[in-house]
């Protein structure tokens, strides 16, 4: 490899939203010139919750992809791939899985927050927690250097950390000290990723509680038109809305979920400096007029987004695009699945997969 390897993802659960451009995608938009970039579509773990929906999961893979697109991530400079087109993908995740202890996968937080958030209690499918052993072979595979991710996703990496580590002292001799930064000098075959973390960790949903997420149906989409994102924007519950512009007393922006919109999405310093000095002196100023500024910030930002998903409404040209980052993928997987198998002592025969 001339240039380090970026590997991040989603789970395809309906169209991208303004949150993940935030948390990741305006990332990777960024690191896609500079760096070998694959951007994975996990259709296998959105089957850790939808396996019976295979239709929906199968159309939101494209849908995912044309909003990819959308934000601007170029597949001319970055592979946007299908994770179950992948085949050494299920097959370091199996062999991961042995290096794990099961009790250390179950108190990663991530996946006790999502069986709560989506109620899964005891009812959980094996498969529920072995996709967070799934999400280290996705990263792992590619050998990638760096991973963008939200605040929510840190748990995850840490465990592919972990694996990456395990892996390369006992199958490839190094040392139990070793600097993460040296294992691949030292004869590792993994590297041990980091995060890299979006500017905005975690980007609050239109309830003004919860991260933003298509499940909880707080979420400003990319295909939502400029009177949908008023309308949403409108909606946001701020826990001011009785105060009236007049009131004598003091109000801290910071607990107010509309400032975190306006430090994002609004770019002129003086504007937003403005703004939240007026605000927090109850100068003349409420809820609505912050709204207003930031659904226009909004569809500044999304304008251009919905101009090039124009380009790809065609599910055949989204396909095609899909099937040669799939292409890429496989070849750079299975480079390193080969590497893999060598050192742990699998690997019998080579062989050559394409699509």
């Amino acid at each position: 490899m001339t240039r380090q390897r970026i590997l991040t993802g989603d789970t395809p659960t309906g169209n991208l939203h303004i949150g993940h451009w935030v948390g990741s995608v305006k990332r990777r938009v960024e690191l896609q010139s500079q760096h070998d970039c694959f951007f994975l579509i996990a259709n296998l773990h959105a089957y850790t919750t939808r396996a019976g929906d295979p239709e929906a999961v199968h159309q939101d893979c494209i849908e995912v992809a044309r909003d990819a697109l959308a934000m601007g991530v170029d597949p001319s400079k970055a592979a946007i791939f299908v994770q179950s087109e992948v085949p050494a993908l299920a097959e370091l995740t199996y062999l991961f899985a042995m290096l794990l202890p099961f009790n250390r996968v179950m108190r990663n937080p991530t996946l006790k927050d999502e069986l709560q958030v989506k109620g899964l209690a005891d009812t959980y499918s094996f498969g529920f927690p072995l996709y967070t052993v799934g999400q280290t072979a996705d990263i792992l595979a590619f050998r990638a250097h760096s991973v963008p991710v939200g605040e929510d996703q840190v748990p995850h990496l840490e465990l592919t950390r972990e694996v990456a580590r395990r892996f390369n002292k006992m199958y490839c001799g190094v040392a139990d000290k070793a600097e993460d930064e040296d294992h691949e000098q030292l004869g590792g075959v993994f590297p041990v990723p980091v995060a890299d973390v979006g500017t905005v960790g975690r980007l609050v949903g239109t309830d003004g509680q919860n991260k933003m997420s298509k499940s909880l149906g707080n979420a400003i989409h990319v295909i939502d038109t400029p009177k949908q994102v008023k309308k949403k924007i409108g909606k946001i519950y701020t826990g001011q809305d009785s105060r009236q512009p007049t009131d004598p007393g003091i109000i801290d922006p910071e607990k107010n979920p509309l400032f975190q919109y306006l430090d994002v999405f609004v770019e002129d310093e003086a504007t937003k400096a403005d703004i939240r000095d007026r605000y927090q002196r109850g100068d003349n100023i409420g809820d609505g007029e912050v709204k207003m500024l930031v659904a226009d910030a909004i569809n500044t930002l999304l304008d251009p987004m919905r101009a090039r998903r124009t380009a790809y409404e065609d599910d055949a040209v989204v396909l095609k695009v899909l099937r040669e980052g799939t292409a890429r993928a496989i070849e750079a997987t299975e480079e390193t699945l080969a590497m893999a198998k060598q050192a742990a002592g699998t690997g019998f025969f080579p062989r050559t997969i394409s699509i």
